[in-house]
């Protein structure tokens, strides 16, 4: 089964103590539906390395060794609407429809120990503890809720590489904090490979947890510290069958051994507290050794709660002042949440010294960049990456030679496809750090070697052997026979092969740019003039003759059908239109798709589809389409765009709990509403040009890296006014409905008249 990839990350904010920061007041993060809640609401910092969160319960990936379909609930670890919180863990996607991670779960508790988690329906059964949303706090880098089974406070913040914990206890004989090193996210009793811990003293200890997973090589080591030492101490191995023990049956294994490991344990440290007596515990992360997380323990070098919070909520101040925008405060919460969803991902990957796991499973020493790793990019290129590339320019240079590392380390000598934690998971379709790296490099970010660059890209796009790209190279397409989703595979492929185009363009290398081009055209070959869609083709170049544009299952696409993977070739509308028979055919069937009726049946069995993302047939909860609605600006009817753009912003983003239509996959979802809000977007990343859209704001700053600033001015700006009568830029009247980076980047004023009348 694919999932589609990439945790929705709103934090819900029960009750809220607005803090003096300008902006942060505003991420009110939104949960989403029930489905589609994949929300960790807890604290990090901007692309932190630790990601420190809530998890409300114990789902396992399997039950009778089949797939357990309530799992995909808490891809983030957390659900608004479960009663209980199980403890608190160091890592999380954001908004993923498939999931990993939920590192070193921490839980305090008080009177007899217990050592499971318990169950939801009986919380006091285990360690876990019912919660209240009336007692919950959520803000960008900080979150607060009352355990109420052990009376306790638990609050959280972190640094980049460290999460630190607070805890107010009840006077108590009894108080314990538990370590759970068998929790994970997605959790299945094989997924431990080995866990190991040692005892430094009664306020420290080390180890590590291999795990076997979506990152089928993933070793996270640790550093935990308290702030008051420990009692006593112990451990439980919970493995079912261990036929060979050796001989540590001579020591006391389960309490004050100072050297521990199995595959699944659960530690204790005992204390004795005063009434409202505070612990803290430092929790620092390092991909590559117990002694890289003691250096990473570093980064924070007091006990000072408060001032951790502060230094968390400045991180995320700085950087949600990127973009200042002027609107109502539902707008402002819906802009400031997104940007804070945007700035999750991709997550640092490297110890303070520069050392990181690479690919190859070695230590490696990055040299004047930062690592990275959480890369979503069938989500992300779309929108986030060319985001960053206007406000984040310095940390994509720095991805892209993340990306170009990965590729050095690689054994199949690939780009990533999918990757974290010095893994490449392989999900989804395409091979989209082309598009990232050409997008970049296409606008002068990226201060690596640009043939070099290339030349990744060209070896990753012949690479026969993965995922049909040898049939793709061969006959044009993919046949049918050959893979489940081979049209999708086709026209991302096509797509993707532009991109190296535009890029061998810039550095004058011809050939390449010649056949690369002529492979962007490969999308042709699976549409069909007859019907007017995209469909798979059998091996003799036939169209398969089962087919149903509607359905979602066995027609050749990935988490879509064909009446949204049709309108796929962002890297020419133009050849789009005529093949569908002119701009007046292509309007029409534009329109159909936007005002159709979709019945359940086309999504019933798909995870990352609920009603909630759907305008007519358009699925905007999912990716592949994310495009289409600016595709009217390639018609004689523009105006179309601005209708289904406003409506779109509307519809799919609430400041509410329930309201993001889909999964937030890593920030795209959230940067395709940052663009629209603005009035413009990337349809084809790797050009230079945006289309533009309908503007929400009233008036907007960017704030650009290389001082300058681009604004926004929004003349008439209301709910009602959503069409465009007048576009100047710099004081210059246009209506091509398209700006280019140039202007962006050089700093200017972008001006729109509104009106409730289209032209």
């Amino acid at each position: 089964m694919h999932k589609k990839t990439t945790c929705l990350l709103f934090l819900f904010i029960a009750s809220l103590s607005f803090s003096q920061n300008k902006y942060i007041k505003y991420v009110k993060p939104i949960i989403g539906t029930q489905r589609m809640g994949h929300v960790y609401p807890g604290a990090t910092v901007p692309f932190g390395m630790v990601q420190l969160s809530p998890d409300t319960d114990t789902i396992p990936y399997a039950t009778n060794s089949k797939y357990n379909p309530d799992v995909y609930k808490y891809c983030g670890g957390y659900q608004y609407d479960d009663k209980t919180i199980v403890g608190f863990s160091h890592t999380h996607f954001s908004g993923t429809g498939h999931s990993d991670l939920g590192d070193f779960l921490v839980m305090p508790t008080v009177g007899k120990l217990q050592l499971n988690p318990g169950t939801a329906d009986k919380p006091q059964s285990g360690f876990r503890s019912a919660f209240s949303h009336s007692n919950e706090i959520a803000e960008a880098g900080y979150y607060k809720v009352k355990l109420d089974d052990d009376n306790i406070l638990a609050e959280l913040s972190a640094s980049t590489r460290v999460g630190f914990h607070q805890y107010t206890f009840p006077k108590s004989e009894e108080a314990h904090i538990i370590l759970d090193l068998m929790s994970g996210i997605y959790n299945y009793p094989e997924k431990n490979v080995w866990t190991y811990v040692r005892v430094v003293n009664d306020t420290l200890i080390t180890g590590y947890r291999q795990t076997n997973g979506w990152a089928r090589t993933r070793t996270q080591y640790f550093a935990m510290s308290f702030s008051k030492p420990f009692i006593e101490y112990g451990s439980k191995n919970f493995e079912e069958k261990q036929v060979y023990r050796g001989f540590w049956r001579k020591f006391n294994q389960d309490k004050n051994l100072p050297e521990i490991a199995g595959k699944q344990i659960r530690m204790y440290f005992n204390f004795k507290t005063s009434d409202n007596e505070k612990i803290k515990v430092k929790m620092a992360l390092s991909s590559v050794s117990m002694d890289g997380a003691l250096l990473n323990l570093s980064e924070i070098t007091h006990w000072d709660f408060e001032k951790v919070k502060n230094k968390a909520q400045n991180n995320w101040e700085r950087e949600l002042q990127k973009i200042e925008i002027e609107g109502d405060e539902d707008l402002k919460t819906n802009f400031y949440t997104a940007m804070y969803h945007s700035f999750l991902a991709p997550t640092t990957y490297m110890d303070l010294d520069g050392k990181y796991k690479g690919l190859d499973q070695n230590v490696h020493q990055a040299q004047g960049f930062t690592n990275y790793t959480t890369f979503s990019l069938w989500d992300t290129y779309r929108a986030l990456h060319p985001l960053f590339n206007i406000i984040q320019p310095k940390r994509n240079n720095d991805m892209i030679h993340s990306m170009m590392k990965h590729f050095e380390q690689s054994p199949h000598k690939m780009l990533p496809i999918w990757s974290h934690h010095a893994n490449d998971n392989w999900c989804m379709s395409g091979y989209h750090s082309v598009s990232v790296i050409a997008d970049a490099i296409m606008k002068d970010i990226y201060t690596g070697d640009k043939n070099e660059a290339l030349d990744a890209c060209i070896t990753t796009a012949n690479k026969r052997d993965y995922e049909g790209i040898g049939h793709y190279i061969d006959n044009g397409f993919i046949p049918a026979e050959k893979s489940g989703i081979s049209v999708s595979n086709t026209l991302e492929y096509a797509y993707d092969d532009w991109t190296i185009a535009q890029l061998a363009k810039k550095l004058n290398r011809n050939e390449v740019y010649e056949q690369f081009l002529k492979r962007s055209e490969n999308w042709k070959n699976n549409f069909d003039k007859t019907s007017g869609f995209m469909r798979p083709k059998s091996t003799d170049g036939t169209f398969k003759k089962e087919f149903d544009p509607l359905n979602t299952h066995g027609q050749g696409f990935i988490e879509g059908n064909s009446w949204n993977y049709t309108f796929f070739v962002p890297q020419n509308p133009n050849a789009l239109v005529e093949a569908m028979g002119g701009k007046k055919t292509f309007t029409k069937k534009l329109d159909q798709l936007f005002s159709m009726h979709l019945p359940d049946t086309f999504f019933a069995d798909t995870e990352d589809i609920t009603r909630d993302g759907i305008i007519g047939g358009y699925v905007h909860g999912n990716e592949p389409a994310h495009h289409v609605a600016y595709l009217y600006n390639w018609t004689n009817q523009p105006w179309k765009t601005q209708e289904i753009i406003r409506k779109t912003l509307k519809m799919q983003y609430k400041p509410t709990p329930d309201g993001l239509g889909g999964n937030d996959d890593c920030g795209q979802m959230s940067a395709w509403y940052i663009f629209s809000s603005l009035g413009f977007y990337p349809v084809a990343p790797g050009g230079n040009e945006y289309s533009i859209g309908s503007p929400t704001i009233k008036n907007a700053k960017i704030n650009l890296e290389n001082g300058k600033t681009f604004e926004i001015k929004v003349n008439n700006a209301s709910d009602k006014n959503i069409y465009i009568q007048k576009m100047t830029l710099n004081g210059k009247s246009f209506d091509n409905y398209s700006i280019n980076y140039d202007d962006i980047v050089r700093g200017g004023l972008l001006e729109f008249t509104m009106s409730d009348k289209h032209k």
